[in-house]
């Protein structure tokens, strides 16, 4: 369900709003659905993989006895992430390599041409895939057992995606709560992704009419950071009694 929700939605929106088309003075061509819902279908896939995959397998790890077998194992708490971030990172970019290509070749989505706009893509999906598996650990200490995992962590995330613009355009938001929104990643990410995707112009819908590229990379380096902080410090094996 993780790895086909994005492109999921990514042919109902393109399908759906078939129609749509916009321009831009200046932009030098116009926008189709596909176009539009790209970046934002990959940046949920982000989220998804992350946030929504690490929270709920770890909450439920942590409720049903799986940390208390792993604590008596000779495993660490440090192959224990490497194998999470290391099965978020290939799910997610596999993933995102989906959607790209069904969005290319199946609805006709215009991909950029420079090299910088594929480096600045790789830096904005990788660092937001950390940041995202971040909240992820967070918000897996969220539920009190394993049947809640889904009900605690799932409302959270979708009104996310509603209020960071994955499904509604971020600048038609209240001013309050696109502040709000920009406290957490997904919007970071979401934007790092219009400004690969979108022609240049586009950066006037943006808040202060520009990608602020240096904010994203900014943004993201403190999630992970602040993560693995509070990661350090609250993640615990479930011991044996």
């Amino acid at each position: 369900f993780n790895f086909f929700f994005p492109l999921m939605m990514l042919v109902i929106f393109t399908v759906a709003f078939s129609d749509m088309e916009i321009d831009v003075p200046g932009a030098g061509r116009v926008l189709s659905s596909a176009d539009v819902y790209l970046p934002a279908m990959l940046a949920m896939g982000v989220l998804v993989s992350g946030t929504q995959n690490l929270g709920i397998d770890m909450a439920i790890e942590k409720h049903d006895g799986t940390l208390r077998r792993l604590s008596g194992s000779p495993i660490s708490p440090i192959s224990y992430f490497i194998g999470k971030f290391g099965q978020v990172f290939v799910s997610g970019t596999l993933q995102a390599l989906f959607l790209i290509l069904i969005a290319r070749f199946v609805f006709g989505a215009q991909l950029p041409e420079a090299a910088d706009a594929w480096v600045t893509l790789t830096w904005v999906f990788y660092l937001g895939l950390m940041a995202s598996g971040i909240l992820g650990i967070a918000i897996s200490a969220l539920p009190s057992s394993a049947k809640s995992a889904n009900a605690v962590i799932l409302p959270p995330i979708l009104i996310l995606q509603f209020i960071s613009g994955v499904y509604l355009s971020f600048s038609s938001l209240p001013e309050w709560l696109q502040n709000f929104a920009s406290v957490f990643p997904l919007k970071w990410i979401g934007q790092g992704f219009r400004a690969v995707f979108y022609p240049d112009a586009f950066k006037q819908a943006e808040l202060g009419g520009a990608w602020n590229l240096d904010q994203v990379f900014w943004a993201l380096v403190v999630w992970i950071l602040l993560g693995l902080i509070v990661t350090l410090l609250t993640f615990r094996w479930v011991r044996k009694s």
